[in-house]
């Protein structure tokens, strides 16, 4: 999936790639482009700096045929040199297991008819993985697979750890207190790119 970029990716893609779709650039829309055209009765949205387990498709089929849930998420775990990352880990699974949010960084995998149930992806330029969990849920709680996802530590390590956790504590209250997703989308490239 390639939303507008300009450094050959689509060409270089192409050279190994089944499929590429191109849709217009934001999160949202372009994993919308790309579940209307997947055929399969489950769908997986993976970033592309994580990498799933090596039995990742198994333990989805085995999970949702056996619990019945609609969707659900892995467990991360963030891959960097900063000991903090294992705790900053640990802590987003855990608060994942508790509220029943999933992130992007988390592989999120949702049964076809769910997704289209809840009408996919909202497309909003941040928190749309947010938003759509808080839809699944109304149809099941996650599926949490305890093997983990392995995320790349480049933005933590580039922007720094404590940095990076207070962005994004600050980013998800104004969230839940109804700051749009657009305005935070400012925000957090503002405070991305500062020093």
């Amino acid at each position: 999936m390639d939303g507008g970029s300009e450094d050959g990716t689509v060409e270089v893609a192409r050279q190994t790639a089944d499929q590429v779709i191109t849709s217009e650039r934001g999160r949202a829309q372009q994993m919308n482009a790309g579940a209307a055209v997947a055929q399969g009765d489950v769908l997986l949205f993976l970033h592309a700096d994580t990498a799933l387990p090596d039995d990742a498709l198994r333990l989805i089929a085995i999970g949702l045929a056996s619990t019945g849930r609609a969707w659900g998420r892995f467990d991360v775990t963030i891959a960097g040199a900063d000991p903090m990352l294992a705790a900053v880990s640990t802590a987003m699974n855990l608060r994942s297991r508790w509220t029943g949010i999933a992130t992007g960084d988390q592989a999120i995998f949702v049964r076809r008819e769910a997704f289209e149930a809840v009408g996919g992806f909202t497309e909003i330029p941040l928190m749309e993985d947010v938003e759509i969990s808080q839809r699944l849920k109304t149809l099941s709680r996650p599926l949490c697979v305890r093997s983990r996802a392995i995320t790349s530590a480049r933005r933590w390590e580039r922007d720094g750890v404590i940095r990076t956790i207070v962005l994004m504590w600050r980013i998800r209250f104004a969230y839940a207190m109804g700051v749009s997703p657009e305005r935070l989308a400012r925000r957090y490239d503002v405070e991305r790119t500062s020093s």
